[in-house]
């Protein structure tokens, strides 16, 4: 029970930070967390910035309700399959923050190596097709880049990322919330100038 509470108080923590920095608007979005053979998830309805413990349920890995009285999240089976194809990853952060939402409504990914940092963290961030929110149609186009990448842009949609701890998911989400807004940035200024073949090479050698 100890860890269930820590685990809360995670969410809420970092969901109210995400609110403050504008990366989760209104009612928008959801979090979760790995809960042993089980899955924290926000509850439909709730706004990640403003979160209460009631407002955080435990389902299994089909999605049915464990533990707690509120629905849980419409994506709850995006989360589920994101933890299913991905051991390492213990949180998941869905958000429809401006500027990658922006790129996701656009159809455009963010593939363009112009950064070190985003070259190092992500490679790219790919685009999955449209799928109707909470469908399984929108789970299934969008987990088949699971599996390669930790973040991934939804089409009209937002944006999603897991990470080992909630503090690297969410220092990925603010990282590629800068990177959308740099591309953003340079596209209005003429274009940027990107990196070439070796020096993407460079970048990647420094994870060795």
């Amino acid at each position: 029970m100890n860890e269930l509470i820590k685990l809360k108080k995670e969410l809420i923590e970092y969901g109210k930070l995400a609110g403050l920095k504008n990366f989760t608007p209104g009612y928008s979005g959801n979090l979760s967390a790995r809960y042993g053979d089980k899955i924290l998830i926000t509850s439909s309805g709730s706004a990640n910035g403003y979160l209460s413990e009631d407002e955080l349920v435990v389902i299994d890995y089909n999605g049915n309700l464990t533990d707690g009285v509120k629905k849980p999240s419409s994506e709850k089976m995006l989360h589920v399959e994101f933890y299913k194809q991905r051991p390492d990853v213990n949180y998941i952060i869905h958000v429809h923050s401006p500027y990658l939402s922006s790129f996701a409504c656009c159809h455009i990914p963010l593939d363009e190596p112009i950064m070190a940092e985003n070259v190092f963290y992500f490679g790219e961030i790919p685009l999955a097709e449209y799928g109707l929110p909470s469908s399984m149609d929108l789970v299934h186009k969008t987990a088949k880049f699971f599996k390669d990448y930790d973040a991934v842009l939804m089409a009209n949609h937002g944006f999603i990322v897991g990470d080992k701890t909630l503090k690297d998911a969410f220092l990925k989400l603010e990282l590629a919330e800068s990177y959308a807004q740099v591309v953003f940035n340079t596209k209005m200024m003429g274009g940027a100038v990107m990196f070439n073949k070796e020096e993407v090479e460079q970048i990647n050698s420094l994870k060795k």
